[in-house]
């Protein structure tokens, strides 16, 4: 079976939840932003921060049902569904992790080396790089060419039998 190719390999283009997309990418590359960032990272996360070339922002648009006519119009009770924060928050922060995911795989892919993070000051992110939108960061991931310096082996993973169960 053949596919299409691949017109765009952002991470937006991964499936979500009835196509509602909530994932909004803050790109922190310049030296002045790793450091605004840095700030705002708890422990070794820091240091982290300022090793990597890029260190990404995942955050969630609280108001990501607006988009919903246009994402899914075959379904336009999705837009008021998703209005409502019993059901729409619980689907941001789902959907906009899987996002992230899909950001992460898609850096693996290409060779590069992830350093996903929630060792964080929501409050803190949010005042320096999110604000003026209904945004609230989800976590952050480091992205790069690692050169070994201080990075693990890969850790011991459970066991399908231990993380699955067939019924």
């Amino acid at each position: 079976m053949s596919r299409a190719p691949l017109r765009n390999p952002l991470p937006t283009r991964g499936p979500t939840s009835a196509n509602c997309n909530p994932a909004r990418f803050v790109w922190v590359a310049s030296n002045e932003a790793r450091f605004r960032l840095a700030a705002c990272a708890m422990g070794a996360n820091a240091a982290k921060i300022l090793a990597a070339p890029v260190t990404v922002i995942v955050a969630r648009d609280m108001d990501f049902a607006d988009n919903m006519p246009r994402l899914a119009p075959h379904a336009p009770h999705m837009h008021e569904m998703f209005k409502n924060p019993a059901f729409g928050v619980p689907t941001a922060v789902r959907n906009t992790t899987l996002q992230g995911v899909y950001l992460i795989i898609a850096a693996r892919a290409l060779g590069l080396d992830c350093g996903p993070m929630s060792g964080f000051d929501p409050a803190k992110v949010k005042a320096e790089f999110l604000a003026g939108g209904n945004l609230e960061p989800d976590f952050i991931c480091s992205t790069g060419f690692g050169n070994g310096e201080g990075m693990h082996e890969r850790q011991t993973r459970l066991t399908f039998d231990e993380a699955n169960r067939v019924v």
